[in-house]
């Protein structure tokens, strides 16, 4: 595990990504109903052990879809286990990325990505891809955590967004942490 400027969250303290109180704090409902309709195919990258996935594939509804994507198994474990024999089984399609690749083909409308792009090695290759499979017009919600992240490098993460073809529309106001919804074009 890389305890530099790109760790990601352990397995083992994945307890704190999904607790009541956080839910108070970052209601996924809140953050995210503006932008994802039923129907809907969403990409929740870095899902963890699925805070974000199980509210996402309610709003989507049966006609729509999540892919939940995590690079650890670990986390893609938990969410199974979460979402074993429920009806929620059948919209969310698990997904294991690589370290610098999303791995997906297929079109998009939505993608999340919530306290994880800081993480990332090489956030250029990332947005390139992203607007890949992003459907034109598709959208991305990009959610930093302000101590991680300096005003700078969100700015910097932004303009790494724009070069690849993203384009910044909103900063929507999420408690504690710096976003943008980028717009692929």
């Amino acid at each position: 595990m890389d305890y530099g400027k790109n760790r990601v969250c352990p397995v083992e303290r994945a307890g704190v990504l999904d607790n009541r109180f956080r839910r108070w704090l970052q209601n996924p409902c809140k953050i995210l109903s503006p932008y994802i309709n039923e129907g809907m195919t969403v990409l929740d990258f870095g899902c963890g052990p699925g805070y974000f996935t199980i509210d996402i594939a309610q709003m989507v509804g049966k006609s729509g879809r999540v892919i939940a994507t995590d690079l650890q198994e670990g986390m893609l474990q938990k969410l199974k286990r979460k979402i074993h024999k429920t009806e929620l089984e059948e919209r969310i399609t698990l997904h294991r990325c690589e370290k610098n690749k999303i791995g997906l083909t297929e079109k998009i409308d939505f993608a999340l990505a919530f306290y994880v792009v800081h993480e990332l090695p090489d956030q250029g290759e990332f947005f390139k891809e992203l607007e890949s499979v992003l459907q034109p017009g598709g959208q991305a919600l990009v959610v930093e955590p302000p101590f991680h992240v300096s005003k700078a490098a969100f700015l910097e993460t932004i303009a790494t967004a724009r070069k690849a073809g993203l384009k910044p529309v909103e900063w929507p106001k999420v408690l504690f942490s710096k976003t943008v919804i980028l717009k692929n074009d």
